[in-house]
């Protein structure tokens, strides 16, 4: 009888939680870039600012918090520069993460600021060879290869409500990640500073079902 307790705790459970969303957005992501440190001088390191599409899943689950599921991709290829030279490898990075959005006014109010703050995990992508000819080999290699690093958001929405089903969603978000050593690998002695903050700006429709 237990395992049929426990189904039907679940199922009540299930039945109890707030109502649901589910919805994309497009937007575009602008990296803060990072140093890279070298006996022979500095580069700098970063990821093109790209568009970013993705899609979410979120339940409201009190009165002033919610809780989404958020997927983001972000077409970006990683560089590096310095002294007039630069050169980059074909890339993108996809991002995986869980928030929680605070919100200071009632659930039912037509128009919804929120506050952000999750964590995840973003996996840096190559889709490219490295250069045949490394811009600046005596600071930093361009490598062809990829990185999974653990994921920082924080930023601030805004949802409005179009219809009782239908919302319109704009936010900011910050995605900090660690300085990415596999794809920008310094020269012997060398050293990075600084770590990754790709700052996003999205509009998006979601549906509540």
């Amino acid at each position: 009888m237990s395992w049929k307790l426990g189904a039907v705790l679940w199922a009540s459970a299930c039945l109890a939680a707030g109502p649901f969303e589910a919805g994309g957005f497009l937007g575009y992501g602008a990296y803060r870039t990072a140093t890279v440190f070298a006996p022979d001088g500095t580069a700098t390191a970063g990821i093109d600012n790209r568009f970013v599409a993705g899609a979410f899943f979120s339940e409201d689950l009190y009165e002033h918090l919610s809780g989404e599921l958020r997927y983001v991709y972000q077409d970006g290829d990683p560089f590096v520069t310095a002294g007039g030279q630069r050169g980059n490898i074909q890339g993108q990075s996809h991002a995986v993460h869980y928030d929680f959005l605070i919100r200071p006014l009632r659930r039912d109010a037509r128009l919804q600021p929120y506050f952000a703050v999750g964590a995840g995990m973003k996996y840096y992508r190559t889709a490219g060879p490295a250069p045949v000819t490394q811009p600046l080999p005596q600071i930093v290699t361009l490598a062809s290869r990829s990185e999974v690093s653990g994921l920082f958001t924080e930023g601030v929405g805004v949802k409005y409500r179009l219809t009782g089903h239908i919302f319109i969603n704009g936010d900011f978000l910050d995605y900090v990640t660690k300085f990415p050593r596999n794809l920008f690998v310094p020269a012997a002695g060398g050293t990075d500073r600084g770590i990754f903050h790709q700052f996003t700006p999205s509009l998006g429709v979601s549906v509540r079902l």
